[in-house]
């Protein structure tokens, strides 16, 4: 799951759940099973909802046709995702696409060695409180236990429809970005571990206080970096929204729908998963070219068992007569 540009209190999209017509006890159970592996695939939290919707025939595989599932949290509704089903109702699939063009990151800041074999590309809000969770724990320990073996690059997809200040957010940033890749990221970083201090309270929110933040920030990081102060302020005051623009027509072609999305080496990877699993991703993709991925960092030690209630620990025993 993560942050989806929806309006709130908006209802999911029609699915066949909500047809006239009554489903059938087959169409039930199977609608049952589905969910179930929904939820297996992707990880989902149980307040998270899964919808089946209307089962219709395909052109793309022979013996499958096509359904969608949305997911669903209180009043957040993901876009409806594509999904293919055989014909006997015994095999869940997915397409996937992938990005044949060439490199998409010349001149993006990154983090991780300019030269490693696998990137990482993710779709970024900085207002997006599900990709300050990615930001500040998952890719930290990721960059660490890879070393030299991948390179993290964002791309901006700032959700305005939910996010007043993310997109102001993202034109600083690629500001600083134009002068310091270390100033874009100290503000990448700082937002993202303080969106709530700029945000301020919900209820009473000041969208001129939150851009006045913003660009105090930003001129704050520019002035530690010694970027050129003149050239810095005359980039924010234009607010110039075209490069961010472009990041989000893409992000659109290539099927995001929700933050953070992230791509590696070109490949969709889809859903919330945890540490583990989007390692044994990365595992696959360095053996597919061939590369030994680094062994597993060891276990944490097992902590020492706890002497019964009421027992003499074994160290304190008084000697035996």
């Amino acid at each position: 799951m993560g942050c989806h540009a929806q309006t709130p209190g908006q209802s999911p999209p029609a699915t066949a759940s909500a047809a006239t017509t009554p489903a059938t006890p087959q169409q039930t159970e199977l609608n049952r099973r589905i969910q179930t592996i929904a939820r297996t695939k992707f990880n989902l939290p149980p307040d998270v909802t899964v919808t089946v919707g209307a089962r219709t025939k395909s052109t793309l595989v022979p013996g499958y046709d096509a359904i969608t599932l949305v997911f669903s949290r209180g009043t957040q509704h993901s876009n409806p995702i594509p999904f293919l089903i055989s014909t006997d109702g015994t095999t869940l699939a997915r397409l996937e696409t992938f990005e044949l063009s060439g490199d998409t990151t010349a001149g993006r800041p990154m983090r991780g060695d300019p030269s490693a074999p696998l990137t990482i590309i993710s779709f970024d809000d900085l207002e997006c409180p599900f990709c300050s969770m990615m930001h500040t724990t998952l890719f930290p320990a990721t960059l660490e236990h890879f070393k030299g073996l991948v390179r993290v690059v964002y791309k901006d997809f700032p959700l305005e429809e939910i996010h007043p200040w993310a997109m102001h957010a993202a034109v600083d940033a690629n500001c600083l970005a134009a002068q310091s890749p270390a100033a874009y990221w100290n503000y990448v970083d700082y937002l993202h571990a303080h969106a709530s201090d700029i945000t301020g309270d919900k209820d009473k929110h000041d969208l001129a206080k939150s851009t006045a933040a913003l660009d105090k920030l930003m001129q704050e990081e520019g002035a530690k970096q010694h970027v050129n102060a003149d050239l810095l302020k005359a980039c924010g005051d234009k607010q110039d929204q075209t490069a961010v623009r472009a990041f989000i027509k893409e992000g659109d072609v290539m099927g995001v729908e929700a933050t953070p999305t992230m791509y590696l080496n070109g490949g969709k990877i889809d859903g919330a998963m945890t540490q583990e699993e989007f390692w044994r991703k990365i595992d696959a993709a360095l053996l597919a070219m061939g590369i030994t991925p680094p062994p597993e960092p060891p276990p944490p030690p097992a902590p020492a068992p706890k002497p019964a209630t009421g027992a003499v620990p074994p160290a304190q025993k008084p000697p035996a007569k």
